[in-house]
């Protein structure tokens, strides 16, 4: 599995882009993929073709309200590793041995 940090931004409709984003990641939740929300971003957590297909409708859902998308795609891919998008976290947390922020 891969990890993969996304953010899909639509330009052209002033400055507020939240409605836009909501549609975005409603996309992300149905895709019964793994995932975790940031302020700047999403991580999604899957098989290569999964994951840059639902990149790929979330960049298109964007241009339905923009006149312009930017979207922004950094890859982890990892083979044999799986549930990386929680496991990274804790194995940094043992290190420390204490929890962080998520």
């Amino acid at each position: 599995l891969m990890l993969v940090q996304f953010s899909v931004v639509p330009l052209g409709r002033g400055e507020s882009i939240s409605a836009q984003v909501a549609k975005i990641l409603d996309l992300v939740d149905g895709s019964g993929l793994a995932y975790r929300l940031t302020p700047m971003g999403t991580i999604v957590e899957g098989e290569w073709d999964e994951v840059m297909a639902l990149v790929g409708k979330c960049h298109r859902e964007a241009l339905k309200g923009a006149p312009r998308a930017l979207t922004t795609i950094t890859i982890d891919d990892r083979p044999g590793k799986p549930d990386r998008i929680t496991g990274k976290v804790r194995s940094v947390e043992a290190k420390l041995g204490r929890a962080l922020k998520t």
